[in-house]
């Protein structure tokens, strides 16, 4: 464990309360009121048993963090224990709760490599790529003329996820989208 003060806190870190528990950040902001101290907010959830929190301390208030460490993982496949990812050189395999995965897992696929961080051997978060590649399923007809327009017309992906794209693309369309949000970014270059 180290002291460090709350306002360096981000997403993913580990974190140990007065109550003996560790947590891992959901979400931390740092809020500077016009007047009054400023304050760092932190979502967590506890590792032992999901529950959520959240807590404000002072930016220079002194927290415990954990050691996590974060090792790249290639997945593998997912079932009814979870989503299993593999260590690319020890090939040691590590199955991971559908909780820790969360709203990430459509957009995982078939040998894509991940960060996993572990503390003790327990998975605890998991980061993807910031940008994957997937076919359009579904979306309105292309219609003429409409191209230079900047409106965005919404689609369904081979993952079932639903996103919005420019009118220019059609079905079978392979585009490159944003794992934080799902958002279009380009066409695919492949």
């Amino acid at each position: 464990m180290v002291k460090v003060i709350a306002s360096s806190l981000r997403k993913g870190n580990v974190v140990e309360r007065e109550d003996g528990k560790l947590y891992v950040i959901l979400f931390a902001e740092n809020i500077h009121p016009g007047k009054g101290t400023p304050v760092t907010q932190l979502d967590m959830r506890r590792i032992s048993d999901g529950v959520k929190v959240s807590d404000r301390y002072r930016t220079t208030e002194q927290v415990e963090r954990a050691f996590v460490e974060d090792r790249e993982h290639t997945f593998l496949y997912s079932d009814d224990e979870g989503f299993h990812f593999m260590n690319p050189e020890t090939f040691d395999q590590v199955a991971v709760p559908p909780d820790v995965v969360g709203d990430q897992a459509p957009y995982l696929q078939e040998g894509m490599a991940v960060q996993v961080s572990q503390h003790n051997g327990v998975p605890l978060t998991i980061v993807l790529p910031q940008r994957v590649t997937f076919e359009v399923a579904e979306t309105e007809p292309v219609t003429k003329g409409q191209t230079a327009s900047s409106s965005y017309k919404p689609a369904i992906l081979s993952n079932g996820v639903r996103t919005t794209v420019p009118p220019h693309i059609s079905a079978g369309t392979r585009i490159v989208i944003m794992t934080e949000d799902g958002s279009y970014v380009e066409r695919a270059k492949d």
